[in-house]
């Protein structure tokens, strides 16, 4: 009987209930995997043997408190956040934020046949309610947990102030770049599937290429790295690997966060490298605000005590770790990770635009969610591209998990065989400590969401290196 009744229904209905089934069929499934994993934390309370040459107990006790609250907050804004989908879904959302983006437009002069226009005011409205309903998260997680635990560096004032640049900054790249995307959609013929992603590929690159030196220093401050023994270091490692350098910057990332990063980018002859300063252990702030105390008289207290300390003491890696990690960087350059990747995704996406061209014509889709007598084309691109394609954009993100996982691999293996190995081991088990990232993970949790290997797996791999 319940099987009539499936088949029975509308298909906009069938279309509409699979997708809001899928949706909740993907939030259960992380949410188990999350459950396997906040297991781990809740019992591994003691440092594993194995572990015991690599961490302390009080940086492990730590790493696990901090994971074991970010996994509880992902939780409830998670469960948040698929309510909000659900009845926004549910109460025809999607059509009513239209018409107000048409009444909006209809004010200002606009008719209905500037699809266009109503298309960017419906985008900046959609954008500023999801701003705004998912500030109160953003900082409980910021001032909260990172607080709680050591990282966050930003004052309420700056991080507002940040919020509203990264909005209006959004806005001025999305809404040109979403009208003329709409534009040649429109006027593309039989093959605007192809202009379109040729269209999305020129900006994609263009983005890339601009980002650091226009866009992040919006947002943070870079200055170039200073002359002396590790800039040296590095360019003449780059030489030796061939890498096209031009520039190294510092990134003043300590005033934001305690958590560090390095990263190149640029196309061509033109490659750049940024690195944090919280990598960088002689150019951390966070390390001169700690000074050694070594003035005072030695006894048995004193001299204990001086030892406690010094492993949570200093941030960062050294000069020889930074070299190891950027080896590892220039790895993935080298062994074509990077170009692999871009590939992968621009073939992902002119599959993805060659589907839509196919589906654009279906009004049940548009009937599905309530869009009856109308089929804009920004709502054809949101209902395919989120909607619809949402099971294989599952199955792509768990294969592109799988694939950078061995990236990482075969990049630590390239720093290995420039004979960095030891460096290497060090800095990783520096930057899992710096970072209170927790060595101990549920096989099926790793296995779905980490594009890196464990710190153990990695280890492993580098071979037995002993440590100090």
């Amino acid at each position: 009987m319940g099987q009539w009744t499936i088949m029975e229904l509308p298909v906009e209905r069938q279309i509409f209930n699979a997708v809001l089934g899928f949706s909740w069929t993907v939030y259960l499934w992380e949410a188990y995997l999350s459950y396997r994993q906040r297991r781990i934390y809740r019992s591994t309370t003691h440092v594993p043997q194995e572990l015991g040459k690599i961490m302390d107990p009080e940086t492990f006790e730590k790493s696990r408190l901090y994971q074991l609250d970010k996994s509880n907050f992902s939780f409830w804004s998670g469960l948040y956040s698929e309510m909000e989908g659900t009845l926004i879904l549910l109460l025809g959302g999607i059509p009513v934020l239209w018409d107000v983006a048409g009444s909006l437009t209809a004010r200002l002069g606009f008719s209905p046949e500037f699809e266009i226009t109503q298309s960017l005011v419906f985008l900046m409205l959609s954008t500023l309610f999801f701003a705004i309903t998912g500030l109160p998260w953003s900082l409980y997680n910021t001032f909260v947990i990172e607080e709680k635990h050591g990282f966050n560096q930003q004052t309420l004032g700056f991080f507002l102030k940040d919020a509203v640049k990264k909005f209006v900054v959004t806005q001025c790249i999305l809404l040109p770049v979403t009208s003329l995307l709409l534009y040649i959609i429109k006027i593309g013929g039989d093959y605007f599937f192809i202009y379109a992603w040729l269209f999305t590929l020129a900006v994609s690159l263009v983005l890339v290429t601009i980002y650091a030196d226009y866009i992040a220093p919006l947002f943070d401050k870079f200055t170039p790295l200073p002359e002396g023994e590790l800039k040296a270091a590095i360019v003449e490692m780059a030489k030796s690997l061939s890498f096209p350098l031009t520039k190294i910057y510092v990134v003043e990332g300590s005033k934001r966060s305690s958590h560090s990063n390095a990263y190149f980018y640029g196309f061509f002859k033109n490659k750049r490298i940024v690195l944090f300063d919280t990598l960088l252990e002689d150019h951390s702030p966070l390390n001169k605000v700690v000074e050694p105390q070594s003035e005072q008289p030695e006894n048995d207290e004193t001299s204990s005590e001086s030892k406690a300390k010094p492993k949570n003491k200093k941030q960062g890696c050294n000069n020889p770790e930074i070299l190891a990690v950027l080896g590892h960087e220039l790895g993935h350059w080298k062994l074509g990770h990077t170009v692999k990747n871009i590939l992968i995704s621009q073939m992902n996406s002119f599959l993805c635009f060659s589907l839509f061209a196919v589906l654009i014509g279906r009004k049940e889709l548009f009937e599905a969610f309530g869009f009856v007598n109308s089929q804009p084309t920004l709502i054809g691109l949101m209902i395919i591209f989120q909607f619809i394609f949402s099971p294989y954009n599952e199955l792509l993100s768990f294969c592109l998990t799988v694939l950078s996982r061995r990236f990482e691999f075969q990049a630590d293996a390239f720093a290995r065989g420039m004979g960095k190995a030891s460096e290497l081991y060090s800095a990783l088990i520096k930057l899992n400590k710096d970072n209170l990232g927790f060595p101990v993970a549920d096989w099926l949790f790793s296995m779905w969401h980490y594009s890196h290997p464990p710190l153990l797996e990695r280890l492993r791999a580098l071979g037995n290196v002993k440590q100090d």
